[in-house]
Parts: C-alpha cells; sequence; structure tokens
C-alpha cells in the first residue's frame, strides 16, 4: 500500500460515495472501484482515514458529515432494517452495511454526532409510490444546485438534510407527473411564523421540476413587495444566473435591456450559476413568465410563452419522450384578482394542450385571500359562491386537470375551515405535512417558559425565557415606550459592537423595532408623531441620555447577555459601548426620520416607503402599522417588539407573532414589550401575553398530536386528512362544514392514551352542574389517606437538583373510577366522550387495569390553602383561571406532578416500581377554585370546609403503558355512512 495525500483519499472517497448511490453499502469495495484507474496501490485502511478525521481535516469531514446525514434523516429506507430515522440504531445500520470497524465508528460519531430531532409529521391519505430514490438521483439538475447553494449560504448538514426529506415527503404525495391518467392532489404544509417556509417550498418546486412539473405557479402573497421577495428568492437560489440572462452578456450593456438584477441588485454575483445554460448540460432550461418587477401581463408573448413544444408530436407531453425536452416555466404572481384573470384568460387560450401539462400550484400563506370566506347562507340552492381569489384558484384548477396544489401556512388550524366535501376547493384531502421547528429558529418556547419547574419566584435570567425578553406593560409601569426605544438603541449599538469584534456583519445588516397598538390608520399617525417626538426628545447625545442607556444596559442587557451569549463578545463598560450608541443613533436617525408608517395596501405605497429590505443596504428604523406587518411581511432584523393590540381572533394573533424568527447573533438582545393589563371592553383587560401563550399551547398540542397519530399501523393510516377536522373540534369545539346541509362524515369516537396523560379541559360553568360534579366525587376522595406521602423528582434537563412535593394518596377499584366518570356532565361532553369510551374498555376487553393510584398534591406551606370537601381530609385548593374567550381552564397539573406521575407509570411498565404495578394506573386530583387572586380561593371556604358549588374537582389520567390493544392504533373513527368511507362530508339528511 502506497501513503497517500489527504486530497487524494478525499478525490477516492467523493468518487465511491457517488457511486454508492443513495444507499450505504460496503465501503473499502467501492473505494478500490474508485481508487483502481488512478490510484491502484493507495492506502484505503481505515487507520489513515480515522488518523485524518482526528486531525481535523474539514473536507473529508464535510463529505462524510454530508453522506452519513442524509442516511440518519432517510424515511423508512428499504436498506435501513426498519429502525427510526435519526437514532442511533439507523446510524449502527448504516456502519454495518459500510463494513466499518469499532474505532472507526467511534471517530465519526464524535465527528458527525447523531441530530437526533424531529422529523417533518405527516398526514396522509394511502397513495401510490413512484418518487423513488433511484428516479429521484436520476433527474436531480435544479434539487442538486439548490443542496449547494444552501450549503454555501452555510446550513448545517442537518438542516439540508431535514429539508431533503420535508420535500421528498410532500413531492412523493403529488401525481406521478408521467402517468397516463389525471390526477389532482392538493396538501397542506404547515410551518411555524417566519420560520422558512419559503426555503421548503423552493426545495419542493426544484424537486418537482426535475420530476418533470413543466408550468410551476407560485401564489406569492397580495402586495407586490411580497410578490417580488418571492421572486427573487427563487430566482436566487433555484432558476439561476443563465436561465435569467437567457444568452444576454452581461459585458453588453445593450443585451442587458429588460434582465433584472444585473447592476442593480448587490447580490447578483451570489444568485446561482448553473455552468452554462442547463439546456446544454443535458438538463432543461426554466423560463420566467413573470420578473422581480412584473408581474404576470396578458400579452402575446405570454400566450406564446405558455406554448410547450413535442419532440414527438404524436404523444401527450406528460410521455417522458417529452416532458424532460421541454422547459419548464415559473410565474409568482401576487393573489390578486386582475392578475389571475389574466392568467386564467391566457390558458383557456391554449387549452388543447392543458390537459396534457403537469403543473404545480404552491399557494404561500394560504390561508389569507385564498379561502372561500363567502357566506354559506346566501349560497343559491345547489351552488357554491366563491370570494374572487378562492373562485381564480378554483379555476386554475379546472382548466389544469393535471394540477397539483400545496398550501403553506403557519396555523395548522387554517385550511381546515375550507369545506372538505367540495371538490374544486383546496381542502388538503392528500396530505397535511406540519414541518419540525428548525434550529435557530426563536419560538414560543423562546419567549414563554412552557412546562418549566422552576417556581415563578425562583427565575431569573438564566432559567427563564420570560424574564431575559419579555418586559410587561402594566397599569404600574406606565407605558415603557421610551424604554423600548431605549432598548432599540442599545441592542443596535451591541450589534455593531460585535460587528467590530468578529462576528459576521451579515448578521445586522438591518436592524428594526416594530410598535403595534391598533388597526387604525389614524391611531399609527398619532403614534409614529408621538414616537418622533421622544427620539427628538430622548437626549441620545446628551449626557442625561446616556446615563439612562447605561442604567439599562447594566440591570437589563449585561445579564441577560452573559446567561445567554457568554460565548459573543461584549464591552466591559458603557464606556466602550458609548462611541457604538452615537453610531447606531445616526443610522436609525438618518433623513431625520426614525419612525416608517407601514399601513397602506397598495404597491406604490410600499414602493415609496424604502422598505426592500433586498435591495436596500440598511434598514435601521422603528416601523408602526397593522395588519400589513402581518401577513407574509417579513420584518428583518426585527429586535425590540412593541405590542398593545388586542384581538379576539386567535389566528390574527397567532400571525402577529413577528417577533418570532430568526435572530443568529443577537437572540440574546430581542426584547418583547406586551402589555398585560390592556382595556378590553367596557370593564375588563386581557393580558396579551397569557393570551398568545394560550394559543400557542394549543397549536403546539395539535402539532404533538399530529405526530402521534402519524406512526403508521399495519401500513395504514391512523388517521387521513378528511379525519382531520373533527380531530381540530377537539381544539375549535364551533368547527363545522361551511354549507348548512353538510356534516362531517368522520366521527371520532375514540382516543386511546396508553401511557400518556388526558387532561379534561371543558370543565362545566354552572355553580349547580359543578356542586353535582363534586360530589359524584365522595367515595373517591374518601380513599385518601390522611397521612402526606413524599414523592421526588431526580435532576433533568430542567434543573440540576432534586425536586420533592407530598401528597395525599388512596387507591380506588378501576370499576369506581369508570362509574364516576361515567356520571360527571361537561360542558362540551364531546370532548371527553372519545376518551372514556377507551377508559370503559381497560376492564380487561382491550386490555385489563386493575386500580389506580389517586394523588393529590399538597402545595408549598407558605402558598397553600386547604379545606375539607365533603367530609374529606384537608386538601389543597388550587387557584385556576378560565382562558380568555374560552370554557375552559389551561393546563391543570403542574409539570412536577406531571412528571413524579409519568415517572411512576414508565418505572411501572419495567418493573422498577416499588408503589404501583403495570396494571395500575395514576389519576392526579385537584380541587380546583376559579379566579385570578387567592382570595377568590378562601371566599369559597367557610369553618374549614370548601362549598362543593365553588369547587371543580379537575384531574389528569395517566393510564399504564399496558393499556392498548395488540394492534396499536390510537384513534378510532367512525364514519356516520358507511356507504361514503372515502368522502369527508356527507348529506346532512342522506338518501336511503
Amino acid at each position: 500500500m502506497t501513503n497517500i495525500s489527504s486530497s487524494v483519499l478525499l478525490d477516492i472517497h467523493t468518487s465511491a460515495l457517488a457511486g454508492m448511490g443513495s444507499m450505504p453499502r460496503h465501503f473499502e469495495r467501492w473505494a478500490a472501484l474508485a481508487a483502481d484507474d488512478s490510484y491502484p496501490d493507495a492506502d484505503l485502511g481505515e487507520e489513515l482515514f480515522r488518523s485524518l478525521l482526528i486531525s481535523g481535516d474539514n473536507a473529508l469531514t464535510a463529505l462524510w458529515d454530508r453522506h452519513l446525514t442524509a442516511w440518519d434523516f432517510a424515511e423508512n429506507p428499504q436498506w435501513g432494517a426498519d429502525t427510526p430515522a435519526r437514532t442511533d440504531e439507523r446510524r449502527v445500520v448504516v456502519y454495518e452495511r459500510l463494513r466499518f470497524g469499532s474505532e472507526l465508528r467511534k471517530v465519526l460519531d464524535e465527528a458527525v454526532p447523531v441530530a437526533k430531532v424531529p422529523g417533518a409529521t405527516v398526514i396522509t391519505r394511502k397513495f401510490t409510490p413512484w418518487y423513488t430514490p433511484e428516479r429521484a438521483a436520476a433527474r436531480s439538475f435544479y434539487w442538486t444546485a439548490y443542496e449547494q447553494k444552501l450549503r454555501d449560504k452555510g446550513w448545517p448538514e442537518t438542516a439540508i438534510a431535514g429539508l431533503d426529506q420535508a420535500s421528498r415527503a410532500v413531492v412523493e404525495r403529488l401525481a406521478d407527473p408521467e402517468q397516463p391518467a389525471a390526477r389532482q392532489a392538493k396538501g397542506l404544509v404547515v410551518g411555524y411564523v417566519q420560520s422558512g417556509k419559503t426555503a421548503n417550498f423552493t426545495g419542493v418546486a426544484a424537486k418537482a421540476i426535475d420530476a418533470g412539473y413543466r408550468l410551476v405557479i407560485v401564489l406569492g402573497g397580495t402586495l407586490n413587495l411580497l410578490r417580488a421577495q418571492t421572486q427573487r428568492r427563487l430566482d436566487m437560489e433555484l432558476i439561476g444566473q443563465e436561465n435569467i440572462l437567457r444568452g444576454a452578456d452581461v459585458t453588453d450593456v445593450d443585451s442587458l435591456v429588460g434582465v433584472d438584477y444585473v447592476g442593480d441588485d448587490e447580490d447578483w454575483p451570489e444568485f446561482v450559476r448553473h455552468g452554462g445554460r442547463p439546456s446544454t448540460l443535458g438538463a432543461f432550461d426554466i423560463e420566467r413568465l413573470t420578473t422581480r418587477d412584473n408581474d404576470y401581463k396578458s400579452l402575446a408573448q405570454g400566450i406564446r410563452a405558455l406554448e410547450f413544444e413535442k419532440r414527438a408530436p404524436t404523444r401527450p407531453l406528460h410521455d417522458s419522450a417529452n416532458l424532460h425536452h421541454t422547459a419548464a416555466r415559473i410565474l409568482v404572481v401576487k393573489k390578486n384578482k386582475a392578475v389571475l384573470t389574466k392568467l386564467v384568460k391566457d390558458l383557456k387560450q391554449i387549452h388543447g394542450i392543458l390537459g396534457e401539462l403537469p403543473t404545480l400550484i404552491i399557494d404561500d400563506e394560504s390561508d389569507q385571500a385564498s379561502v372561500n370566506t363567502s357566506d354559506p347562507k346566501k349560497w343559491e340552492r345547489g351552488s357554491t359562491e366563491r370570494t374572487a381569489i378562492n373562485g381564480l384558484i378554483s379555476k386554475l384548477l379546472g382548466l389544469l386537470p393535471r394540477a397539483q396544489y400545496i398550501g403553506y401556512t403557519a396555523t395548522p388550524f387554517a385550511n381546515v375551515f375550507i369545506d372538505p366535501g367540495d371538490d374544486m376547493d383546496i381542502f388538503p384531502s392528500d396530505f397535511l405535512i406540519s414541518l419540525p421547528r428548525p434550529a435557530g429558529y426563536m419560538g414560543v418556547q423562546d419567549f414563554h417558559d412552557l412546562n418549566s419547574p422552576v417556581p415563578v419566584e425562583e427565575r431569573t435570567y438564566a432559567n427563564s425565557q420570560e424574564k431575559a425578553h419579555v418586559r410587561g406593560i402594566y397599569d404600574s409601569t406606565g407605558d415603557r415606550l421610551q424604554e423600548a426605544m431605549d432598548a432599540f438603541v442599545l441592542s443596535g449599538a451591541l450589534k455593531l459592537y460585535r460587528a467590530d469584534h468578529g462576528v459576521a456583519a451579515a448578521n445586522f445588516r438591518h436592524h428594526t423595532m416594530l410598535a403595534h397598538e391598533s388597526v387604525r390608520q389614524d391611531d399609527h399617525a398619532d403614534l409614529a408623531l408621538r414616537i418622533n417626538s421622544m427620539w427628538h426628545q430622548a437626549g441620545y447625545s446628551s449626557a442625561a441620555g446616556h446615563e439612562r442607556l447605561a442604567a439599562l444596559w447594566e440591570a437589563d442587557f449585561t445579564p441577560v447577555s452573559a446567561a445567554h451569549a457568554s460565548n459573543l463578545p461584549s464591552p466591559s463598560s458603557y464606556e466602550e459601548l458609548r462611541p457604538y450608541v452615537n453610531l447606531a443613533r445616526q443610522r436609525i436617525g438618518s433623513g431625520g426620520q426614525p419612525v416608517i408608517v407601514v399601513n397602506g395596501d397598495t404597491d406604490r405605497y410600499f414602493a415609496q416607503l424604502g422598505l426592500d429590505f433586498d435591495r436596500t443596504p440598511n434598514v435601521w428604523k422603528i416601523l408602526v402599522g397593522g395588519t400589513k406587518l402581518s401577513r407574509g411581511f417579513t420584518v428583518e432584523g426585527l429586535t425590540v417588539t412593541y405590542y398593545r393590540r388586542t384581538t379576539q381572533q386567535a389566528d390574527t394573533l397567532m400571525q402577529m407573532g413577528r417577533w418570532f424568527g430568526f435572530r443568529s447573533g443577537y437572540r440574546d438582545l430581542v426584547r418583547l414589550y406586551i402589555g398585560r393589563e390592556e382595556p378590553f371592553g367596557r370593564d375588563k383587560s386581557v393580558d396579551l401575553y397569557e393570551a398568545y401563550e394560550a394559543v400557542c399551547r394549543d397549536e403546539e398540542t395539535f402539532r404533538e398530536q399530529l405526530a402521534q397519530y402519524s406512526v403508521m399501523v399495519d401500513g395504514e393510516p391512523q388517521v387521513t386528512p378528511v379525519q382531520i377536522p373533527p380531530l381540530v373540534a377537539q381544539h375549535l369545539p364551533w368547527l363545522k362544514p361551511s354549507a348548512r346541509n353538510k356534516m362531517f362524515n368522520a366521527e371520532l369516537v375514540e382516543i386511546r392514551s396508553p401511557g400518556r396523560p388526558i387532561e379534561p379541559a371543558s370543565y362545566p360553568l354552572n355553580g349547580t352542574v359543578t356542586k353535582r360534579n363534586t360530589e359524584r366525587w365522595r367515595p373517591l376522595l374518601r380513599a385518601l389517606d390522611t397521612t402526606p406521602v413524599s414523592f421526588s423528582n431526580p435532576p433533568d434537563n430542567s434543573s440540576t437538583l432534586t425536586r420533592t412535593f407530598t401528597a395525599l394518596t388512596g387507591t380506588v377499584a378501576h370499576g369506581d373510577l369508570i362509574s364516576l366518570l361515567s356520571g360527571l356532565v361537561w360542558e362540551r361532553p364531546r370532548y371527553f366522550a372519545p376518551h372514556l369510551t377507551y377508559l370503559r374498555q381497560l376492564d380487561g376487553t382491550l386490555a385489563q387495569v386493575d386500580d389506580w393510584l389517586l394523588i393529590s398534591p399538597r402545595l408549598a406551606s407558605d402558598n397553600r390553602i386547604d379545606a375539607s370537601i365533603l367530609g374529606s381530609a384537608p386538601l389543597s385548593l388550587v387557584r385556576r383561571s378560565i382562558q380568555d374567550g374560552k370554557s375552559s381552564f389551561g393546563r391543570i397539573a403542574s409539570v412536577e406532578h406531571r412528571t413524579a406521575a409519568q415517572l411512576l407509570i414508565n418505572e411501572a411498565a419495567v418493573g422498577t416500581n416499588a408503589k404501583i404495578g403495570p396494571k395500575t394506573g395514576v389519576a392526579l386530583i385537584y380541587p380546583v377554585v376559579e379566579g385570578r387572586t387567592n382570595e377568590s380561593v378562601r371566599a369559597a371556604i367557610h369553618n374549614g370546609t370548601a362549598d362543593p358549588a365553588k369547587i371543580v374537582m379537575a384531574f389528569t389520567l395517566i393510564p399504564p403503558k399496558s393499556a392498548t390493544s395488540t394492534n396499536r392504533r390510537l384513534l378510532r373513527f367512525q364514519a356516520k355512512d358507511s356507504r361514503c368511507i372515502n368522502e369527508a362530508t356527507i348529506p346532512v339528511n342522506p338518501s336511503p
């Protein structure tokens, strides 16, 4: 064997891995084949490979990072031996197929750890697989270019592999573009607010075009500014320079007439380069029917551009002999009636080819404008009236029988409001895909202490996201607007300081603050005037101004950055930061105007604002606005948010979460000033922070349920898209089909939860009913022992300490608990009914549960208010408040109590718990008093006894893990009309 250089070994490994295709194979054999011609005596042993990895060979490590990560992320590959993706078990299978030794495995595991991150959740109907790894690899020109572009942008391999799998999950559920029979698929992809959904649909478009889709229509917002942002992104990362230039010479000014970007976009050198016209490289060109500045226009050129030439004239366009030799067309169009009408009109003029044309329609922010919001009560008998954009999308689907529709949204509840029984509408009848929270994304978990076990009084900047990033606005604090502006100046100064001390300046190109108090334009003008006046009176260059900033820097920014960004450069004193404060002030106040009002709804209005984040070198401004800042409009560099608007619309509240997003290099500087006591109605106030958290909890719970139910059982889906609306109705009780003469066909009759918590929320609000419910608990309350029992939770990710609490406990037979539960009355009975159906079957019908351990936790002594209930031992009463706009409490059980109960269940399942056996469930019970202060609790007690009419006996049940059937199904639906088993809706009075 001959010693070889690292570059030679890299070439051999690159060739060997490329030769393997999409699966790991015997590496030494493939490496020998790769080395055979040029390096027949090369040392291909594991020792040299291992030593180069240990020495930090970046190129070799990057190569293996790419391939190991791709294999780790592959979903259900034929070679995977049924191992889950992104697990140590999958990595072992990969190593065994590569035939690697144990020492090399250890080094690779250290160099490329398994990314144990969640994948996309897929709810799907059964489909015919066609997009195989082999077919995808055979034609991958544009996907490969896009993948490389993401690498050049600094995306880690885990993010690229995640996008690869998520986009594959979409494309494989579309119709095969080459199949003879026309078929439409409709799906919905759910991301997070400002979380990079565009990257996913760019990947989907790349793969779909490679596979044979030849017309791509992207519906990109309701303003040209938003449409142009999407157009530029696709041009830069997918379409590429050669397709934009179409043969024009960049050195010849005359040939560049009508060509966008060249000469007026500083990022033009960063646009994808294919190395020549794709049609000369064995691929095919992409023709743009829209440009950065021009939406689709009804011209003769437009009609001709939509005409497709066939290499084999006697065969249809979708035949592979034609399909892969014709150029693809891409349009990025506004959701605008005039624009879409022109497109529909032009398509009608070339109708002869439309039945043969594989088309992909991508609808960005699909719950905006696309949904049919017309009033069903006004529909004529037997017909459906549509709002303008919805009607035009329906016409597109009608004209293009091979069109596939994919909606993209940030809220999973959005498109279930569409009538699934309307064939021409956009209900996602084929698939619903929920994307995972991407790495580096600041979302709800970064602003709220969800499920934190740390007591409120012990929370600090270090262990609390709320403490670190949220600044509440109360009556007692004043409006804190000056402080928010000061925070904006300080955070800008700290960004400039970091850019001067080695942090990538590109992270700080834009620096913005968002102020949002109202939807009324007059209010925007008033707020902008107030901020402008405050800015000029703030004295940012005076001694008093610097003294105020220094105090805020020392009290707020210094401790938060020390706790959350200790790896980033930080000034040792305010004096060191002071020069950067002056620079930040100058940038923000440039042009004499620190404030921009954003509330217009025309393209001309936005054009004069100078708010194009792509084409403006630096936007350092305070933005005041309403809904125009909430839909699709990405506020780049957003660091400080001042939010005091109240809304009763959950989806509107969710979309206003502009403070979510990617904040590379300045996460610790992000601040949310939010109203905690905002006037609401005549004599009410609302805590916007709590309201937002409640919406986020609903969404997160729903995403968790989708992930749980997405697991296939015996090759069959547990839930299909047409069954999602009745599942969502568990969260949104008012959800029903839009047509009054229709009802959902699927009825959710059972939810099984082996080893998982069941926590009802819809307790009755009527005192008389509450009293009857509480009285039904009497026999179980008597089962509680009077001697407290101690429970402890060991150190975990949330705390390095062992946490303990005490509780009264007792054991009751399964039948006694079911008897109680069956007699309870609920505000919304159907919410708990599917759970009760499951629990009743744990008498041996489905599985055997012998008894239940009752746990009534005692609160800490300084907060505890005890009282006897119907003669029971004194129990700790718990205060909970009804969520705004709902008839239910938020979460009942505390994190520590649920953790302890779950630990009992988990240990009992493996026989390591002495308190309960494997056929015992755990019931956490809480006597709850509705109210916002402890005075409400004391008012429910008289002479040490609680009034049963004011006590809601709330509970959380965790059945044993054995409480399931052999088929492992977690949901059971029944069709109201079994003759229409695959139909989402049926007539209210079906014909016999």
